[in-house]
């Protein structure tokens, strides 16, 4: 049975699907203003579910679905081999995350650069979701197999479910009701969570890549495996398509028809969104299976999106390290609050809001564009020379 295309051990599609995420995830991270952002690019305020609260599940999916081509190599060379890559490459993702948000060390206080402490500095976030994701995921696919780890997956789901509504039932699913905040609360303390998220118009302490929802991130990855295991095991054909597009379906009936008594929610992770969204995933792989590899249609948007898929990691850890460095560089602007704007900044407010006087969300959203224009360069350029940076 014919197999799905390979490039050096890596799937075409996989690569072009996880370029577009990360794509997207630059769009929404860096606009021009966060006060004038289109509606589709805003999370949702607390449950439903925007274009932008897709990106990161579909990433985590991508994580899990790339686990699967190299997954067997893995198991193969036995338990040292599995477990050294599988525990070195937690340890470097959380790390990185780690170093991310205390970059870059220091801050400014009265014009003054002084060191930042570390006891305020958060300790999760994306990179760190995404590296205890691969090493729980990891764990349960080597010990359950694929059948086991579907149903250790569902158990997840509906065990998570159940805390929720057991811990707290008179309101389960609201910000100061959910359970997981005081988990993250007891484990890590309130000056290493985010603060950010406002309740009465007063901002608390709650972590959208804490502990407790990280439970539903780990599924997603095992969904991401179970989804690319199958495809590799099944072959590209119509056959294997039309039974992924099914699927694909059916788990977004399913988070639907779960979002009336388990809302589907980014912040808390919700189970309904882990199945809502891995079955969007499923539907939108299974297209791009079918117009690039059944029909061997490659136009220049895919190759855009496939430099970006190469080099996923470093270059969403790059977009986030760039700007914060650059923050230490302060140009005098008289207009500004602070008597200060950022290098950044300073190219938002001068070269593209002009562009669209009068509208505000027109011009950040063209320099959200120009960032992924600038972030695409560099991979490009890397991609021409053959470097790839894995973790």
């Amino acid at each position: 049975m014919d197999k799905i295309n390979l490039n050096n051990g890596r799937s075409y599609s996989l690569d072009v699907f996880r370029g577009a995420t990360v794509c997207l995830m630059i769009l929404v991270n860096n606009p021009g203003s966060w006060a004038n952002i289109y509606s589709p690019l805003k999370h949702a305020a607390w449950h439903g579910i925007t274009p932008t609260d897709l990106v990161f599940p579909f990433f985590l999916f991508a994580v899990g679905n790339a686990m699967a081509y190299t997954f067997p190599k893995l198991i193969a060379g036995g338990e040292f081999k599995f477990w050294k890559k599988v525990v070195s490459r937690f340890v470097l993702i959380f790390l990185i995350g780690i170093f991310l948000n205390w970059m870059p060390f220091v801050k400014y206080e009265n014009d003054i650069l002084v060191f930042k402490p570390w006891g305020e500095i958060r300790i999760m976030g994306v990179l760190q979701r995404i590296a205890v994701s691969y090493l729980l995921a990891s764990v349960i696919i080597k010990f359950f197999k694929t059948r086991g780890a579907f149903v250790a997956g569902s158990v997840i789901l509906l065990l998570y479910w159940f805390l929720c509504v057991f811990i707290n039932p008179a309101d389960p699913f609201s910000l100061s009701g959910w359970f997981g905040t005081a988990v993250d609360k007891q484990i890590f303390g309130e000056s290493h969570m985010y603060f950010g998220e406002a309740l009465n118009g007063n901002k608390i302490h709650f972590d959208p890549e804490g502990l407790a929802s990280s439970a539903g991130a780990v599924v997603q990855v095992i969904f991401g495996y179970l989804c690319g295991d199958f495809i590799i095991k099944k072959g590209r054909n119509y056959e294997m398509l039309v039974s992924l597009f099914t699927t694909g379906i059916a788990l977004l009936f399913t988070g639907y028809v779960w979002d009336m008594s388990f809302p589907i929610n980014k912040k808390i992770w919700t189970s309904s969104y882990v199945v809502y969204t891995s079955g969007m995933a499923m539907i939108i792989i299974a297209i791009m299976i079918f117009r690039i590899d059944l029909k061997n249609n490659r136009p220049a948007l895919l190759k855009f999106f496939n430099v970006f898929g190469k080099n996923a990691l470093f270059i969403f850890f790059l977009s986030g390290f760039l700007p914060r460095l650059l923050n230490l560089i302060r140009i005098p602007e008289s207009l500004s609050a602070t008597g200060y704007i950022t290098p950044f900044n300073w190219f938002y407010e001068k070269i593209c809001k002009p562009v669209f006087p009068g509208d505000l969300k027109a011009g950040s959203l063209l320099y959200a564009l120009l960032m992924i224009a600038f972030y695409w360069l560099i991979v490009y350029i890397m991609d021409k020379r053959k470097i790839y940076i894995k973790v």
